[in-house]
């Protein structure tokens, strides 16, 4: 139904417009569970092209700053060993992506703006973020680069929090498949373009820290202005209560009627603790475990780097339509885990230059393909689709967890008994988390 149609009906007809269509795409996966009509290939483009761009310009922003000129601005803080004020600075900023996640989502949830439920939240996120991330490089006080450096944070998990349960709300579920893979794909690109961006700006940080601003900030409001506008939301039933019931609204589902929603959970935290293992530790694997000087390893990391983008892009754009025709989420999923083990087995059985190159084009390749289709898969595993933002908030959790345990458990791992053991527990842990999607029921 087209805002035209909807503004000449009264708040209880759109209301009830609104809860068929959604039974409606329930039962037939090519409608949309917000019109309850197909989709048109042009509206679709809209929504791919948004979550692509947005994935693109928020991850280019964040790497100009987190993989370049922040470590480069960490060595102007008197009195501050950079290396230690890495692990605070990010122990900080795990927790802030952690609770600004869950919180925006379940704030989105409840929001009953003209503009809709996301929209909003996705240009204050943009602001807030972008903003933050400039002031992040004009401070040398750690205390007070570690809050902007939140605040950031806190601002682009209130885009990405209510930009993904856009999946649930706007999307035919027989196309979440192609449009997770855009927006893995985007922040795929955007993590090497960021990088470069950064190095050219490892001499002059400020104009850097602004460049990278301007990009966080682009991406939230240009993803709202490519895709279909959001319909108006002041029909839905307003939440109120007391601050006990919004506090109580923040529960997670209930594990006896949810099995999959926490089968989906534990999957996703396995592999990102497997995924994080590798990943953060690949420049001293390459220096310690195999033994190269420090040019070598510069050389062997910028190919690994480039493998891994060529067949990131190609698993990402692939996955995902290929998961819609065929209409299955979890086999995908379950391939993607067990490519990701074979590739961290290769450095392990070969230490040299090429066991970490078929690490790049393996792991990378099954690493591509999770990331593109797990999305899809995690709204699909939604309890109840009115709570998709708070919900999967809930289900990113199991992201940041993976992110701040990854490297805590391999560097426990690594002092104590060296890389060796490191690589059959990152195996170990893609297993874990390819049996718990395997096991999950409500979803092919």
């Amino acid at each position: 139904m087209t805002m035209a149609a909807t503004a000449t009906l009264s708040k209880e007809e759109r209301l009830a417009a609104h809860n068929a269509a959604i039974a409606a795409a329930g039962k037939d996966p090519s409608l949309s569970p917000e019109t309850g009509k197909p989709v048109a290939k042009s509206t679709l483009f809209r929504f791919g092209a948004g979550f692509l761009i947005f994935g693109i310009l928020w991850m280019s922003g964040l790497s100009i700053v987190s993989a370049v000129l922040l470590p480069e601005h960490y060595k102007a803080i008197e009195g501050a060993n950079p290396e230690a004020l890495v692990g605070i600075v990010n122990s900080f900023t795990a927790v802030a992506s952690l609770v600004s996640n869950l919180m925006f989502g379940n704030f989105s949830d409840r929001s009953r703006s003209r503009f809709g439920r996301r929209t909003p939240w996705i240009v204050f996120g943009a602001l807030l973020g972008g903003v933050t991330l400039f002031l992040t490089g004009t401070t040398h006080n750690a205390v007070l680069l570690t809050i902007f450096y939140c605040a950031c944070m806190v601002g682009l998990n209130c885009m990405i929090a209510p930009l993904v349960a856009i999946l649930s709300d706007r999307v035919p579920s027989g196309v979440r498949g192609t449009m997770s893979a855009f927006y893995g794909a985007g922040a795929t690109i955007g993590a090497p373009i960021g990088t470069m961006i950064g190095a050219l700006f490892i001499t002059n940080l400020i104009p850097g820290f602004a460049v990278a601003g301007v990009l966080m900030f682009l991406g939230g409001v240009v993803a709202v202005v490519i895709m279909p506008r959001e319909q108006s939301a002041d029909y839905l039933p307003k939440e109120e209560g007391s601050l006990k019931d919004v506090l109580m609204s923040f529960r997670p589902p209930k594990f006896s009627t949810a099995h999959d929603f926490y089968k989906a959970f534990a999957g996703r935290f396995c592999m990102l603790v497997s995924y994080q293992m590798i990943s953060v530790y690949q420049l001293y694997i390459i220096q310690n475990y195999i033994g190269q000087s420090v040019q070598q390893s510069a050389v062997t990391i910028s190919v690994v780097s480039s493998i891994i983008m060529v067949v990131s892009l190609v698993g990402s754009f692939i996955s995902g339509p290929v998961s819609d025709i065929i209409g299955r989420r979890k086999v995908p999923v379950i391939v993607a885990s067990v490519l990701f083990a074979i590739g961290i087995a290769m450095p392990w059985i070969f230490p040299s230059s090429m066991g970490m190159y078929l690490f790049a084009g393996i792991a990378g390749l099954g690493y591509a393909v999770y990331s593109a289709v797990d999305q899809a898969l995690l709204v699909d595993v939604l309890p109840n689709k009115e709570e998709a933002g708070k919900d999967l908030g809930i289900l990113n959790l199991a992201t940041t967890l993976g992110q701040m345990c990854g490297p805590i458990i391999m560097s426990a791992i690594v002092v104590n008994l060296g890389y060796a053991f490191a690589f059959p527990v990152s195996i170990a842990l893609a297993i874990i988390g390819c049996f718990f999607i395997q096991i999950i029921k409500g979803v092919k």
